[in-house]
């Protein structure tokens, strides 16, 4: 196992550490909320904010770790201080000479991936890290390592805001200049916070709603459905043989059909319904208060309006088509309608088919 190093500038940073007057802290739900998007957004069952002192790692806000230990000589984290302009990413911790003997690793269920970003103060100084942590081998998309980057100075501004908080308290009198900068960092964080949270319900590729923005939209609809009466379909819709695409034109190529077709379902969802992107190149489509009927006529031109696309490449769509029934529920509809676009593969794509 390598011990970590100590920073070229250990005390000037650990003195910067200390002006933060943070270490042995209450929890606090500001950093607490951060550790949670961050595990969301990355989809680990682990996450913490890390503060490196002289001799221990001490934990300002984690989820999913039962008794984090402190220890310095097994902490990732104290490696990623060494480099305050760079994440520290390991996608398998046995494979990596730092870390393959430390025992937070070589035991049962031990730690397999890690990912830290550094916490740095404006003077420059690493005072720890945003840290994500699973007990299987993995790598980050490019959007989860942006908002990983991202989350990560959001936890320096809040250190910024509690340490301002401290000196503003002692040497300010005047109130309403007070709670003017109070409010400024407050309503520069809840922004921040929107949009991220924002970012786990929109697909980076496409732009449409994700699968999760989906399942909520889907739920809703059904509530207002069963008030009200009015009848409600979902489509799912899959690209054809989209694999070929991909190995014969490459990835690029395959982004940029995905692209088009959700711009395409897009504009025709518009100020009727909502079009999201499921996963790889499945595409859901709700559509409230239409008949079965009007939304097969939908899903026809939709279809159809596949082959018009372009892209320069020859390319078609199946499409399962539910509408509600009596004592369906969002699941057992979406299956229904899943179901139907597996019969649609099975006999032979490019087509749209009804559930039964």
């Amino acid at each position: 196992m390598s011990r970590p190093l100590e920073p070229d500038n250990e005390e000037e940073r650990l003195a910067a550490l200390r002006s933060f007057d943070i270490l042995d802290s209450d929890p606090e739900r500001a950093f607490d909320d951060l550790v949670r998007i961050a595990a969301a957004i990355c989809d680990v069952p682990m996450a913490a904010v890390t503060l490196i002192d002289r001799n221990r790692q001490w934990f300002k806000a984690q989820v999913g770790m039962d008794n984090p230990d402190p220890s310095l000589e097994t902490s990732f984290c104290a490696h990623t201080i060494l480099s305050p302009g760079a994440m520290t990413v390991v996608p398998d911790a046995t494979r990596d000479a730092r870390f393959a003997d430390n025992p937070l690793v070589t035991a049962g269920n031990g730690i397999r991936f890690y990912a830290g970003a550094p916490l740095v103060t404006s003077d420059g100084f690493a005072l720890g890290a945003l840290c994500l942590v699973d007990a299987q081998p993995r790598q980050l998309e490019p959007f989860q390592l942006t908002a990983l980057d991202a989350l990560s100075r959001q936890v320096s501004q809040l250190l910024e805001l509690r340490r301002v908080s401290r000196q503003l308290s002692h040497q300010l009198r005047e109130r309403g200049w007070y709670e003017q900068q109070m409010q400024l960092y407050q309503d520069q964080l809840e922004q921040q916070n929107a949009d991220l949270s924002e970012q786990t319900r929109t697909d980076v590729l496409t732009g449409l709603p994700n699968r999760r923005a989906f399942a909520a939209a889907l739920e809703a609809a059904m509530r207002k459905a069963e008030e009200s009466g009015e009848p409600l379909a979902v489509a799912v819709l899959d690209v054809d043989h989209f694999k070929t695409i991909n190995d014969l034109h490459g990835h690029d190529e395959g982004d940029r059909v995905l692209v088009a077709l959700a711009d395409m379902l897009k504009s025709q969802s518009a100020g009727r319904g909502l079009a999201a992107r499921y996963g790889g190149e499945e595409f859901v489509i709700l559509m409230p208060g239409a008949k079965c009927d009007e939304a097969r006529l939908q899903c026809e031109y939709m279809r159809q309006s596949v082959g018009l696309l372009p892209i320069g490449l020859p390319v078609s769509v199946s499409i399962g088509l539910a509408d509600r029934q009596g004592g369906d529920t969002a699941e057992t509809m979406f299956r229904r309608a899943d179901q139907a676009l597996y019969e649609a593969k099975r006999s032979g794509r490019d087509r749209v088919v009804v559930a039964t």
